[in-house]
């Protein structure tokens, strides 16, 4: 772990396993910290926050600067090590290094650009003004299946506004979070000001970060069972929360758009990292005359794509991060084929060539999906692409909006009036017009209804580490 500047064991001596997916080795035991570790980390975090509050917002941008340009420096290590713990394909994994770096570089900037305001009174002897100060100790809790990115999209903002940070990794991915620890530290970032709780077992740590009253942010991404249990807690003590969470994202594709083309691109977003994004599309409507020449080209697609270690040169689709993950997509597909899904490629657990000892499933196509099937109602978070025909605009608007979700969408069409009507009506945080790729350190980026709270990048993302504070003045 990393506490107040200082590489450390947990209290209790105890350690865990971190393990590759792709074949169940060992990589590294790393410490298992509990309660006490946690307390430990708010009072570094807590001691440490009034002379870094205290700094100018360009020595904070100095040091993000720094902390970038050591990301892009160690990116083919940092990849290396993201694809054997998390067991992302090589180049998806230098991907996302280079992306978690952009949220470094454009906090730095937004670091100089918290801007407070005058106000005018309607006394002739009174005037406003407006401070923008951090909010105080927070506390980050990241996800395994982009651990890299979703540090960086918290803790830049959080150090850049001024606050200090306790991070609380997945269990299945604390090794890239002890790197980027040794990153920040070479970057210069003060003891105290980003500490490290590592656990198995994230209920104890979780348990001090939501009842310590110095922590006045919580940050999360993940479920969005865990999510509405955070927040419940945290409304206690009215702390501040942002909630990135889960998604049921779907992908429209209306006749007028060419159907090879989205095909395409409905292939790289729903195998994006083996399916385990949350924007990855749950949900793939194809308009009616489109519909055959759609399947055709995913289904010829995702039938050459290849399977294994992240590791392996011209892998596709790695592991799913556990065998709870694997049971879960072989549950929903099996449903779908037992009430009438096609399955046109894969459909089954791969075990040739040694996959067995990882948590592997192939590829795999479904056509014909009905809203009675699981995989039309629940999230997946696998290689599985759902497709289904529609006739009607209207009809589709209104099953693409039929979930408690919203973070998500894509729209195909060349209509432009049609693109207006959906990117109106569609209720969803995300919507993406020919695009596959709405995301960005300068795009917000965040979900609506139980898909999150909040927003993460842009302009936007550093308010969120930020309190408003009014100052009236009589003259």
């Amino acid at each position: 772990m990393y506490i107040n500047g200082a590489f450390t064991a947990a209290a209790s001596g105890r350690t865990f396993a971190v393990t590759n997916p792709a074949d169940g080795s060992l990589i590294e035991d790393v410490p298992d910290g509990a309660a006490e570790d946690a307390r430990a980390a708010v009072d570094a975090a807590a001691a440490a926050l009034p002379a870094w509050a205290a700094t100018t917002a360009h020595h904070r941008a100095g040091v993000l600067a720094r902390a970038h340009a050591l990301m892009m420096e160690r990116r083919d290590a940092l990849a290396e090590l993201m694809s054997r713990e998390q067991g992302k394909p090589l180049k998806a994994a230098w991907t996302e290094v280079g992306y978690g770096a952009d949220f470094l570089s454009w906090f730095a900037e937004e670091a100089k650009r918290v801007y407070g305001e005058t106000i005018p009174s309607a006394r002739a002897d009174q005037r406003f003004m407006v401070l923008k100060q951090p909010v105080g100790v927070v506390a980050a809790i990241t996800p395994w299946n982009y651990p890299i990115s979703m540090i960086t999209r918290k803790v830049g903002p959080a150090l850049a506004a001024g606050c200090t940070v306790v991070l609380k990794p997945a269990e299945a991915t604390p090794l890239t979070a002890i790197a980027m620890m040794r990153l920040f530290e070479e970057a210069g970032v003060p003891p105290g000001v980003v500490n490290l709780v590592t656990a198995a077992d994230p209920r104890p740590v979780g348990e001090v970060l939501l009842t310590d009253k110095r922590v006045r942010k919580i940050t999360f991404t993940g479920s969005t069972a865990v999510g509405k249990m955070i927040a419940e807690q945290a409304a206690r003590q009215m702390k501040r929360v942002s909630m990135e969470l889960g998604g049921h994202a779907p992908f429209i594709v209306f006749a007028d758009a060419d159907p090879a083309h989205a095909a395409k691109g409905a292939t790289l977003v729903k195998f994006l990292n083996t399916g385990q994004a949350c924007i990855s599309p749950n949900r793939i409507y194809v308009q009616r005359p489109g519909y055959q020449a759609f399947l055709d080209t995913m289904t010829a697609r995702v039938a050459k794509m290849k399977a294994g270690s992240g590791l392996t040169e011209g892998v596709q689709i790695g592991p799913l991060v556990n065998q709870r993950a694997l049971e879960k997509v072989a549950a929903q597909v099996d449903d779908a084929r037992a009430k009438g899904a096609r399955v046109l490629t894969g459909g089954h657990r791969l075990t040739e060539g040694g996959l067995d000892k990882g948590h592997f499933y192939a590829p795999t196509v479904l056509a014909d999906v009905t809203p009675e099937m699981l995989i039309h109602r629940e999230e997946t978070f696998g290689p599985v692409a759902a497709v289904m025909p529609f006739d009607d605009e209207a009809d589709i608007l209104e099953k693409a909006n039929d979930t408690d979700y919203g973070l998500a969408s894509y729209v195909y069409t060349n209509d432009l009036k049609r693109a207006w009507r959906m990117m109106e009506g569609l209720a969803f945080g995300i919507v993406g017009i020919n695009d596959i790729n709405p995301t960005a350190a300068a795009a917000p980026f965040g979900g609506i209804k139980e898909s999150g709270l909040g927003r993460e990048g842009a302009r936007a993302g550093i308010e969120e580490y930020l309190d408003t504070k009014l100052v009236g003045l009589s003259v």
